[in-house]
């Protein structure tokens, strides 16, 4: 299992324009989504999986009790 940590959000023309600010937000949901996503993954990690990426169960735990807002 692969799990996605990295982001990259493409540039924007215009930052004024009504298609900027739907693309800002578009990008904010899509790395929301991307960030519940990979917490949620580490609940499936076998102990073995979490002490390959250097975490223990009480930081997956920890991770996955995050506020969805919190970066």
């Amino acid at each position: 299992m692969a799990i996605d940590t990295i982001f990259v959000a493409d540039g924007v023309r215009s930052r004024r324009s009504l298609g900027a600010m739907l693309y800002r937000a578009w990008l904010a949901c899509r790395a929301w989504s991307i960030k519940r996503r990979t917490r949620h993954a580490l609940v499936d990690m076998t102990e073995d999986q979490l002490c390959d990426i250097g975490i223990s169960r009480s930081d997956a735990r920890r991770e996955v009790g995050k506020s969805f807002y919190w970066d």
